[in-house]
């Protein structure tokens, strides 16, 4: 695991998160972020708004775009209720190398809160990005924390977990269940197990 410590926040609830969380159906989720040109104080002052943000919701990954910033940045933190294990931030993150074999998982999303689906990616990743301190990092991750990077990343795309969900069926009735509407789905045809 990356240690990136100089962003760490208290893993708490707050009561008034620093940021707004946009739910499917605002347009900012569905645009293309851009990449973070300077990796400065207000950047890591963004990374520790966002894990505030993200712990007060019982959030495991948060993309900027989620919370309106349009860049390519995301924070990971599989561990929220143990202090001593620091989070990661990723600044424009790249998927080098897809690993292993596309497996079924259940996703969630702070965007969509409520509505749980099953979702195939691939078990393994190598991912290359910048930490908040500038310097440039690859990380090899497998299992929970290479689906949470994929899900976070695929928002810097402007894709919801919800595009890659093959059962429709089930997907319109959890939708429906938590207010959401299927029209705000973006399918891409069949999903592919594999990425191209």
């Amino acid at each position: 695991m990356v240690a990136t410590l100089s962003v760490a926040v208290p893993k708490v609830k707050l009561k008034h998160p620093p940021l707004r969380i946009y739910r499917m159906g605002d347009k900012v989720l569905r645009q293309p972020a851009k990449r973070v040109s300077q990796i400065n104080e207000e950047i890591r002052q963004l990374a520790r708004d966002m894990l505030q943000t993200m712990y007060s919701f019982d959030g495991i990954g948060l993309a900027a775009p989620q919370v309106g910033i349009p860049k390519r940045m995301i924070v990971v933190d599989l561990y929220p209720d143990k202090p001593e294990v620091p989070p990661l931030v990723l600044i424009n993150p790249e998927i080098r190398e897809y690993i292993g074999e596309a497996v079924a998982g259940q996703e969630g999303c702070l965007s969509i809160p409520g509505v749980f689906c099953e979702v195939m990616r691939p078990e393994g990743i190598v991912v290359s990005f910048k930490d908040e301190t500038g310097r440039p990092r690859i990380l090899r991750a497998d299992d929970l924390l290479a689906r949470v990077i994929q899900h976070e990343i695929d928002h810097l795309n402007g894709v919801l977990f919800v595009d890659h969900v093959e059962n429709e069926l089930v997907l319109d009735q959890e939708l429906r269940k938590h207010g959401f509407q299927m029209q705000d789905v973006q399918r891409k045809g069949k999903p592919s197990a594999a990425p191209r």
